[in-house]
């Protein structure tokens, strides 16, 4: 009665806490479940229904911890919370039993897997944090770090902590002086901590004095609180630590500068769920004494006793010993004492050097930094030294020049610092020479040196320059300058001619580029050297396609004409051209160009008889290689410059597949062309006159094959063997002679589907033919493979394989069997026994023989031993 009771409570917490419980239905197999943890109990998980029929209840088991229980109706519940953990989950096995408690379905695995809840909050490392920071150090850099964790999954925002800095204690500006960094809690100073945080006063000791010792805080005491001492009450650090003493305790860290409250919180801080911690900071500020006294400012050639102090610095380390880090190569005029005072060792220059940086290090006696490198800049201030400096300047003014017109600006430099009344300059005219027709001819601006036309009366002729002379002043120191004021002439003048009429120059049609055909002279009256005087050349009339140039000898001032570009007798037979003289210089009001200015010369072109021209000198042509027999491939374009008649031939037709009609110059096929013979073809067509000097020019002609599909992929190889006791497969190589797209990748497929046979591709020109099945027997078959290119062109072969049985190095081995004109083995018996039977008699006929012979050469030999 106890699991249907609990599944009642469950099924009522699932209704209380809005648990749709449809959704936690389902089939017995094996499943996996996400179960928050810290769950109210009775919690149920999942409702697993089997099947098989029968099912009367069911049983879990493995990691139940106690914890996990199922219903006689499949319900997979709670009994106590779960709780998460980096590792937590519960691997369960599930059955379906009988009412006799027999096994019907199952078991199935399960697991449970728990999941994190943000029921942590996150917790500081320490339950109070102290610190320590120097005034004036600079703002973001973190001087303290507070941390925290949070028993939560860290891969879930419930274990995301975020820092803040909910108060500082005291905030008399309402201002921060201190930031945190959200995420990883270092504690930095603020821009405004940096300007406004100051330590409490106290003792400063010097290299050599030791912190506390009674003899140095009696000396303290009478320099700060003898008659003679001009230190304030408020300031005497004696009274402040005597009164401090009073009122407060002097550990710092106890009884701190300022207190922070730094809040902490997860879910990344985003979430008004999250849950939070804060911590107490206690932050003491200490003294710094490794302050940049800078800028420093001195004035040039100071007068004074060297080497002079120029400022002091001062380490937190009494004892540290200081020196000074030269960076530049020019001389340094600056020592420091063993006590951080910095000397001056002589006057200083501001215009050999305005600036100087002084890097002061802070060591111990092995040459450890105690301090960063301070860096302290000395500007050197001017002083009205240098008195102004101009060079001789040289300006123009034309005769008719207006009054007020501005001739030029007189050039002066002072070295003292720039924009400031050291360099400041005034200036005057103190004097003009000659003083004809005035002496005012000339104005000069006090302040901007702009010289203007005071008098616009001048006359070349009568003056040709003047010689002015200017006083410029820095309200100290003046110098005289000196200026030159050239007066040139006036382009009153025209350019004329020497001729007007240069006749008639005749010049060969074919004559260089460059060619120089005459030479034109005009002269100018108005003043040599000048833009007035100076001659230029153009040609106006005659020339439309300007065929002609004129080059300008700067010396003499004549013109040289000459050919610029090809003439043709055929387009044009003469031209008239019209030149005329021009200064760079506009004219004065009233004067005008006149025909004086102006020249005209006939060039007449002599005929050359010239060769045929062609209308383009090489051409390619594209055809495709099925060109039809007789079509016309181009036409040659040729015309004779004189009109003579021309005709056409044709060389360098190696394959004698073109033909040329000499009359039109078309040029056609005779014969069918083959890419793959020869891709291009380069001929030559000639073009030559039929009359006269029967001259003649060529054209090249390119005549490019572009290929089509007309050859078909072909096997290489069109047989081989296959060996039963490996069944390799066979590589089936094909080759086209047409040019991509036409050519590979081929398609390689057999006409008909085959039971035993199978075609996989390689590449793009290969495939493997593959025999599925083992035969019972060695064969000899034709297989029809069907092989395409790319352009899907293609026929079927024959592709012939021996199945056969195969020796070791896996060629195919043939057993003897019988053939036609083979006996059997009857016949084979009779031929051996007759010819034994030959041999045998052979035999014994040979041996008779031997036998009669010695019989005879017995008988022989008894006669003689008788007669002896």
């Amino acid at each position: 009665m106890r699991r249907p009771h609990l599944l009642y409570l469950a099924v009522l917490v699932s209704v209380a806490h809005g648990i749709g419980l449809e959704s936690k239905k389902g089939p017995l197999q094996n499943k996996v479940l996400d179960v928050p943890e810290a769950t109210p109990v009775p919690y149920p998980i999942y409702q697993f229904t089997s099947a098989v029929e029968g099912v009367s209840s069911y049983l879990v088991s493995g990691e139940t911890e106690g914890k996990i229980s199922i219903s006689s109706d499949g319900w997979l519940y709670l009994e106590q919370p779960l709780e998460w953990s980096p590792e937590e989950s519960h691997h369960l096995e599930i059955e379906a039993l009988s009412v006799d408690g027999e096994r019907l379905d199952g078991p199935y695995g399960v697991v449970l897997h728990v999941i994190d809840v943000n029921n942590n909050p996150p917790v500081f490392s320490s339950s109070q944090y102290s610190g320590s920071v120097r005034e004036h150090s600079p703002a973001g850099i973190p001087f303290l770090q507070v941390s925290a964790s949070d028993a939560d999954d860290p891969e879930t925002p419930n274990a995301h902590l975020r820092f803040s800095i909910e108060n500082q204690i005291p905030n008399p500006t309402n201002t921060p002086y201190f930031g945190i960094n959200s995420e990883n809690g270092e504690i930095f100073i603020t821009e405004e901590g940096q300007a406004s945080l100051r330590a409490r006063p106290t003792l400063t000791y010097k290299r050599g004095e030791v912190r506390g010792n009674a003899d140095v805080l009696k000396r303290k005491f009478d320099d700060y609180c003898t008659p003679k001492s001009l230190v304030p009450l408020e300031h005497n650090p004696f009274f402040t630590c005597v009164q401090r003493s009073e009122t407060r305790q002097m550990n710092l860290l106890q009884d701190p500068d300022y207190a922070l409250i730094v809040r902490v919180e997860d879910l990344g801080g985003n979430s008004p769920n999250a849950l939070s911690n804060t911590v107490r900071v206690n932050i003491a500020v200490i003294q710094n004494l490794w302050i940049n006294p800078g800028p420093v400012m001195i004035r040039e050639n100071l007068q004074a006793e060297y080497p002079m102090l120029l400022v002091s610095v001062r380490a937190n380390d009494p004892n540290a010993l200081y020196r000074l880090l030269q960076k530049e190569r020019a001389p340094f005029p600056f020592t420091v004492s063993e006590d951080g005072e910095i000397f001056v060792t002589g006057p200083l220059d501001r215009e050999e050097k305005d600036m100087y940086i002084l890097v002061v290090m802070a060591e111990d006696e092995q040459g450890v930094q105690l301090e960063k490198p301070m860096e302290i800049s000395v500007r050197v201030e001017d002083e009205n030294d240098n008195a102004p400096l101009c060079d001789e300047a040289v300006f123009e003014v034309q005769e008719n020049e207006p009054s007020g017109s501005v001739i030029g600006f007189l050039r002066a430099f002072d070295a003292d610092e720039e924009d400031s009344l050291n360099s400041f300059l005034n200036y005057s005219l103190r004097s003009q020479t000659p003083t004809r027709p005035s002496n005012k001819m000339f104005h000069i601006d006090q302040v901007k040196a702009k010289i203007q036309v005071a008098n616009e009366k001048f006359q070349r002729n009568e003056v040709p320059q003047y010689e002015l002379l200017f006083s410029v002043s820095d309200g100290v120191h003046s110098t005289m300058c000196k200026a030159i004021i050239r007066v040139i002439d006036i382009n009153n003048e025209i350019p004329i001619f020497e001729k007007n009429d240069y006749g008639t120059y005749s010049v060969p049609e074919l004559a260089e580029l460059g060619t120089t055909l005459l030479t034109i002279k005009a002269t100018d009256a108005d003043d040599p050297g000048t833009g007035s005087s100076k001659v230029e050349y153009h040609i106006t009339a005659g020339d439309p396609h300007n065929l002609f140039a004129i080059k300008l000898d700067e010396t003499t001032g004549e013109g040289t004409v000459y050919i610029a570009q090809p003439l043709d007798y055929e387009v044009q037979g003469s031209y008239k051209l019209q030149i005329d003289a021009r200064n760079p210089e506009p004219l004065v009001i009233g004067v005008e160009y006149d025909e004086r200015a102006t020249a005209v010369v006939v060039i007449r072109l002599v005929d050359v008889d010239e060769p045929p021209k062609f209308e383009v000198e090489a051409l390619n042509v594209n055809i495709a290689e099925n060109f039809t027999v007789g079509d016309l491939i181009m036409k040659a374009e040729a015309r004779d410059p004189e009109g003579k008649t021309i005709k056409f031939r044709l060389e360098g037709d190696e394959q004698g597949c073109l033909q040329l009609d000499v009359d039109s110059g078309e040029l056609k096929t005779k014969a069918a062309l083959d890419r793959e013979k020869v891709e291009e073809l380069t001929i030559k067509i000639i073009a030559y006159e039929t009359e006269g000097n029967k001259q003649e020019s060529e054209m090249t002609v390119i005549i490019h094959l572009q290929d089509v599909n007309d050859n078909y992929p072909v096997l290489q190889n069109k047989q081989g063997f296959i060996c039963v006791q490996k069944m390799t497969p066979l590589t089936l190589t094909a080759v086209d002679t047409d040019n991509h797209p036409f050519s590979e990748p081929f398609t390689f497929s057999m006409p008909r589907k085959s039971p035993n046979w199978e075609i996989k591709p390689v590449d793009g020109t290969s495939a493997q033919l593959i025999l599925k099945k083992k035969p019972s027997t060695e064969q000899s078959i034709s297989i029809p493979i069907n092989i395409k290119d790319n352009d899907g062109m293609g026929v079927t072969q024959k592709f012939d394989v021996h199945i056969c049985n195969c020796t070791s190095l896996g060629y195919c081995y043939i057993e003897p069997e019988a053939h036609g004109w083979k006996m059997g083995l009857s016949g084979t018996i009779g031929i051996l026994g007759g010819v034994f039977g030959f041999i045998v008699l052979f035999l014994i006929i040979v041996m008779y023989r031997i036998k009669k012979r010695d019989k005879k050469k017995a008988a022989a030999g008894g006669e003689t031993r008788a007669m002896l």
